[in-house]
Parts: C-alpha cells; structure tokens; sequence
C-alpha cells in the first residue's frame, strides 16, 4: 500500500507541520513580532506544503515527485530562516524541517 511505502517521508512532513504551527505561534510571542514576520510566513507555508505532500504520498499521486521536490525546497528555507533565530522553537523547527527536506529528496529522487 502507498502509505506504507512513503511511511516515512509522511511521517517527516507531519512532524514539520507539526512544528512549523508551534513555531510560527510561537514567534507571534516573541518580543519584536515584525521580527519574526519572514519566519511565520515560511512557517505557514511550510506546514501547508507539507500536509499537501503527505496527502499526495497517502493517495500514490503520479506527482510525488513534483510536489516532494517543492516540499524539500520550501523546508529548506525554513530551516534556513529559523536557524537565523536563537528561539527553542525556532531550532525545533529548523532541525525538523532539515529531516523533511532529506526524506523528500529521496522520495523525489
């Protein structure tokens, strides 16, 4: 079954949405919010990309590989701009954005 077959690359983007939503509410937190803008907007849109790429493995779209590079792509900018922040959530973000990225890669590959 395709779930099984993607079960760990869904896995990795559902733990990436999941820590791009803590995250970017997090950082709504923050002292200097206007700070944290360009972060929230990638956290959002990474969470997004995510949950659209593990739907995508969950029904064996023809498109995996498309949307997986993208995914891979926008997890990598995330983690680049959370990695520019010394926030606990920020670095649990990066990191768990840096995993989806490699798991997508190899998915698309």
């Amino acid at each position: 079954m395709a779930h099984e077959k993607y079960a760990d690359c869904i896995k990795a983007c559902n733990v990436c949405a999941d820590a791009c939503d803590h995250c970017s509410v997090a950082c709504l937190d923050e002292d200097n919010v206007a700070a944290m803008a360009r972060c929230i907007r990638l956290d959002m849109d990474c969470a997004a990309l995510c949950r659209l790429a593990a739907g995508y493995m969950a029904r064996d779209s023809e498109c995996v590989s498309t949307i997986c590079r993208a995914c891979a792509d926008v997890c990598d900018a995330c983690a680049d701009e959370c990695g520019k922040h010394d926030h606990d959530h920020c670095k649990q973000c990066a990191q768990a954005c840096r995993d989806c990225a490699e798991r997508c890669r190899e998915m698309a590959a």
